[in-house]
């Protein structure tokens, strides 16, 4: 079946639940350095550089703005404050 101009667009893949394993950890805090790192580690599997990258990603995902508004508009601004001090 070919797409037609006209009509809608697929609505966009649900995020993922790695993607939702993040934001569930941005919603925590954490009691000392290293703590955050460490549950990175070990619920997620991946590094925390890896962590970052994904994280940043979904700052910028309107689906991740959907499913988290408070946290995503939350480290916006966090983003937002780090390069204005630069």
């Amino acid at each position: 079946m070919t797409a037609h101009p006209s009509d809608p667009p697929d609505p966009p893949a649900p995020l993922t639940d790695q993607e939702r394993a993040v934001l569930a950890l941005e919603r925590q805090s954490w009691p000392g350095p290293g703590a955050k790192e460490r549950a990175v580690r070990e619920e997620l599997g991946i590094s925390p550089v890896r962590y970052y990258q994904l994280l940043n990603a979904l700052l910028d995902d309107r689906r991740a703005l959907e499913e988290d508004p408070v946290t995503v508009n939350r480290l916006r601004r966090v983003r937002e404050a780090r390069r204005d001090r630069r």
